[in-house]
């Protein structure tokens, strides 16, 4: 099929390209000033097998919390709301698309390296004092969503731009480019629009090889781009990619972080990697 954009690839209405309907009832409830805390609680309880993984993940040292958290309600009043949604939307996102067949790559070894560049964009985060770090750690989770959405769709192609990174040493996303006209991370960001996730999102995703082009939101892009960046030299989750992708000029200005600042915390990161995996795979 030829594919003029990369919206083009999200035609079909294949389930997977929906979220879970507990995400669009949280949506929902966040335009609701009237709810509380046991209400959005209440909400994601109703998928008994996402508050078990949700609570796995609080109560682990990905968040170092002094006390066990027992409920989603608790949870949300210990770490907020919009932190929470988005731990549910990535925590959600991993289980929806983690059926997919090992044919073409393994997808153990995609997800290690998506929630390593998840950890390393919240790291990142956390040293420049964001607030919201859940929101880079969904944007570091979903960054390489598209590489999934092209291997579903067109099978041979994804198998072709794979086989060419191997032999040329090539990133693969340049190689995507070459063959389709658009890559991976720009089939991500029309994924994140069609969920009608907020646009600053989108951008992060869809901007991650390139921030510097990103029209509106460079920053957080850029945080993604590092982050990824950072995984990959480390080597710290196997991935099919056969080259490191390159640091962009100006990188370390534009998200404003001393790289000396980051590596201890980046270390401490890498030392809590193999327990968060557990929590979300």
């Amino acid at each position: 099929m030829d594919y003029q954009r990369p919206e083009d690839m999200l035609a079909g209405g294949d389930q997977v390209f929906s979220l879970p309907a507990v995400f669009y009832k949280l949506q929902s409830a966040m335009a609701d000033p009237d709810k509380s805390f046991a209400d959005y609680g209440e909400i994601i309880s109703l998928d008994p097998g996402l508050s078990a993984r949700l609570l796995k993940v609080v109560n682990s040292s990905f968040f170092a919390l002094s006390s066990k958290v027992d409920t989603i309600s608790h949870a949300l009043t210990i770490i907020g709301l919009d932190q929470m949604v988005n731990l549910t939307m990535a925590t959600a996102v991993i289980y929806q698309f983690r059926g997919i067949p090992n044919t073409l790559f393994n997808m153990e070894s995609f997800w290690r390296h998506s929630i390593a560049t998840g950890m390393a964009a919240r790291t990142i985060g956390l040293v420049r004092g964001d607030e919201n770090v859940e929101r880079l750690y969904l944007c570091g989770v979903l960054h390489d969503l598209g590489r999934l959405i092209i291997y579903m769709k067109e099978p041979a192609l994804a198998r072709d731009t794979l086989t060419q990174s191997r032999e040329t040493q090539e990133n693969l996303n340049l190689i995507e480019t070459e063959k389709m006209g658009f890559d991976h991370s720009a089939v991500g960001g029309a994924l994140l629009r069609h969920w009608d996730i907020p646009e600053q999102l989108a951008q992060a995703v869809a901007g991650h090889h390139d921030p510097a082009h990103t029209p509106k939101y460079k920053e957080e892009a850029t945080i993604i781009h590092t982050a990824d960046y950072i995984v990959h030299d480390m080597n710290l989750a196997q991935t099919e990619e056969f080259s490191v992708p390159h640091l962009q000029k100006d990188t370390w200005d534009r998200i404003a972080v001393n790289p000396r600042d980051l590596a201890p915390k980046i270390t401490l990161m890498s030392e809590q990697f193999d327990e968060t995996v557990r929590m979300f795979l």
